[in-house]
Order: C-alpha cells, then structure tokens, then sequence
C-alpha cells in the first residue's frame, strides 16, 4: 500500500504527506464543478431566451449584485472564524440552491426567473470558486502551489465533464428541481473536505516559517468590509492581478458574445442550444483536464508561472486575428475551446499561484474583490464596449481587431506577474 501510494503521489507531483491533502482539494473542486455545469447549460439557454440584444444588461445587473454582496461577505469575514468563513458562505448559496429548486418547481417559462437565475448563477460560480482557491492559498505555501494547483484544478475538470454529462441525463428524470437539489448536496459535501484541508493545514504547518502561517485560522481576517479594495488600491501588485483579470475578461466577453450570437442565429430550438453549449463545455474540460495532468504542473516547475499566464493570452491574440480573417462559428468556436481550455489548465492555476506567497486578508478579501466586483466590473465595462463596437457597424472584423490588442497586453502582464511569483516561490524553496 505504501508503494502504491509513493507512486501516486509522485504522479500528482505531490510529496507523500501532501498526497491526502491533494486528493482532498482535487476533490473540492470536482464537487463545486459538478454542481455548477450541471446548471452552466440551464444559464446559457436562459441568458438567449431573455433576449440575446438583452446580454450586456444581464453583464451589468451581475456586476451590481457583486457590489452589493462583496461588502456583506467581507464583513462576515471579519465576524467570522477563518475556520469557519466558508461554512457559511457554502450554507448561504446551498439555501438559495433549495429555493430557486422550489421556485423552478412552480415556475417553468417565467423570463423573470431565468434572467434572476443567470445573475445569482454568475455570483454564486464566481463566489464559491474564489473563496475555494482562498483557501488553497491559505493550505498550500508558493512551492507547495507550484507542484500541486495543477492537480487540483484537474478536479474543477473532471466535474466540468461529469456535470453535463449528469445534467444531459438527468434532466428527463429529476428536471431543473431535481438538479438543483443534487448541486446542493455536492457544495455541502464540499464544506466537509473543507475541514479536512484546514485540519491538515493546522499539522502541516506547524513550524513552517512566514508571516502567513503565524495567522490563526480561528480568529477573523482583519480589516473593514471594504478592505479588499484598499488593499488592492495600495498595492502595485496587486493592482497587477486587478489589470490581469480585466484584460482576460475583456478578451473573455468579446468571445461570449459572439458565440451568443451566432447560437442564436444558427440553432434558434432551446434545446438545441443547451446541446451545443454541452458539447462545448465537454470538449473544454476534456482538453483542460489532460492538460492538467500532463502539462501544466511541468510547465510551472521547469519553466515558470509567467509561460502559465503569458501563453493563452499569446494564443487568444492569435485566435481574434484569425476571427478576423474568417469570422465563421467554426473559427469562433475554436478560439472559445481554446481560450478556454487555456484559462482552465494554465491561466487560473498560475493565477492562483499568485496569491500564495500573501498574507491572509489579501488571500480572502483583496482575492475575493478581484475575483469577483474587479472580474463581473470587466465583464460589464466589456459588454458595453461590444455594444458600441458594434453601434459602429464594423462587425466582427473591429471586435476581433480590439480583442487581439487586449490579449497582447494581457499577454505582457501575465509575464511580468508571473516572473514576480517565481522570484517569490524560489526564495521560499531556497529556505
């Protein structure tokens, strides 16, 4: 058994006494990404059926959502445990999982409903995987990052396969109600491998030197509801990831509309439509999924997170300069499957990583403002940019023109943040 288990853990790029605590993140993230593409599909439909033309008011009333609730949750930060945080954000969106199942149940055409359901669906994915990347950072030290966030995101792939898939299967026998219920039951089974990670934490880090470790997990993060932003504010650093991400949401919106729009035209049937976007997110993850086992780990280690989050972008600059050229739904379509099979298997990872090296407030709460308000801020200032781009009657050659320009600076940026996480992550295996 000892053998077998040596083996796997050098096959995950894990040590052997991270090997549980591997597993157990990986499994995480395999709960999260089941549930949520599960309901990915049911989002999609629901965002064309209230009006494709209606998209970027869908963008902006979720970028209001997370300005409303990014000061609560901060604020719950500061009440609560670290230990205990996501217990009650996990038990929070599990309630409300119980009652759109409710509402779903009485209410099947409603246009009301599904525009409500793809905002709090856009807030509740955002949240729960940036509070569980939180505490990844939080469990896991920079080196400990570099070898292991590969493995683990492999985990969000492999529900992102077995979620459409269930959600394909399922959705005759249990309907919208009956998946619901069953993505609720995987956040709280999640919460549970929460407290075998911090548990582990505790054990693995007694004695580890750095700041970070010295904060205990069952006191509150320090800080006001509001000290995401000041914190990002007054670090260049920081400001760094904040650039970071609106560039890739930028690059990310572009791409969304465009599909949302040749969707529409090409496969005007619903469930045609939920078809497509199934076989799009299954191609993603199984593409992400081999990545992340076999390629993202060796990258960061022999070449360094700066080539995780310099690539994809070089790549999507590529892809808008070809939709350019040949601005067809095969052309799109592959440029989407890679763009997002990039962000899956490299750019999120190495994202992530970024993060390790911090202090606890800015791993919860400057984290959280960037993945969330900085993150649906850029989808919205996006959403309204595509609007007027297109108000310029250029059509798909201008959109494409500006997308290859923000995947280069993107491109630019992710190498210089990425540079700085190496320097960081080989100083501390220096120690």
């Amino acid at each position: 058994m000892g053998e077998h288990r040596l083996r796997l853990a050098a096959l995950i790029n894990a040590r052997p006494a991270e090997l549980r605590a591997a597993l157990a993140g990986f499994g995480l993230f395999f709960c999260l990404f089941s549930g949520y593409f599960m309901l990915r599909p049911i989002r999609e439909s629901m965002g064309i059926q209230g009006g494709v033309e209606n998209l970027q008011w869908l963008f902006s009333a979720t970028f209001v959502a997370m300005l409303v609730a990014v000061p609560l949750f901060a604020w719950l930060n500061s009440r609560v445990a670290r230990i205990h945080y996501i217990d009650w954000v996990y038990g929070f969106f599990c309630a409300n999982l119980l009652l759109f199942a409710g509402l779903f149940f009485g209410l099947h055409d409603s246009v009301w409903l599904a525009r409500v359901f793809y905002v709090w669906i856009s807030v509740y994915n955002l949240f729960v995987v940036s509070v569980a990347w939180s505490l990844m950072a939080d469990v896991f030290d920079a080196p400990q990052a570099r070898r292991l966030f590969a493995f683990i995101a492999a985990g969000a792939s492999v529900g992102g396969l077995v979620g459409p898939a269930a959600s394909a299967l399922l959705v005759g026998a249990l309907g919208q109600f009956g998946l619901m219920l069953l993505a609720a039951l995987l956040l709280a089974l999640a919460v549970v491998l929460k407290h075998y990670l911090m548990a582990w934490r505790d054990v693995a880090g007694a004695g580890r030197p750095g700041a970070e470790r010295a904060e205990s997990p069952r006191r509150p993060v320090g800080g006001n509801p509001f000290s995401g932003l000041t914190r990002v504010l007054g670090s260049s650093y920081l400001l760094g990831i904040a650039a970071f991400v609106l560039l890739l949401t930028t690059a990310s919106t572009f791409l969304y509309f465009e599909q949302a729009r040749l969707v529409a035209g090409l496969f005007p049937d619903r469930a045609e439509q939920v078809r497509v976007f199934g076989a799009i997110d299954f191609v993603v993850q199984a593409g992400a999924l081999l990545s992340q086992l076999f390629i993202t780990g060796h990258i960061a280690q022999r070449l360094g997170v700066r080539v995780l989050l310099a690539a994809v972008p070089g790549m999507v600059c590529l892809g808008f300069i070809g939709l350019a050229l040949a601005p067809t739904f095969a052309v799109l379509a592959a440029v989407m499957i890679v763009r997002r099979i990039g962000e899956y298997a490299f750019v999120r990872p190495g994202r992530e990583m970024l993060f390790a090296p911090l202090d606890a407030e800015s791993k919860y709460k400057a984290k959280n403002f960037i993945d969330t308000v900085v993150y649906r801020g850029g989808d919205a200032l996006s959403g309204w940019a595509k609007a007027l781009l297109d108000m310029l009657g250029q059509g798909t050659l201008l959109i494409a023109l500006v997308g290859a320009g923000c995947a280069a600076v993107w491109g630019a940026l992710g190498w210089y943040l990425g540079g700085r996480a190496d320097r960081q992550a080989s100083r501390q295996d220096a120690h």
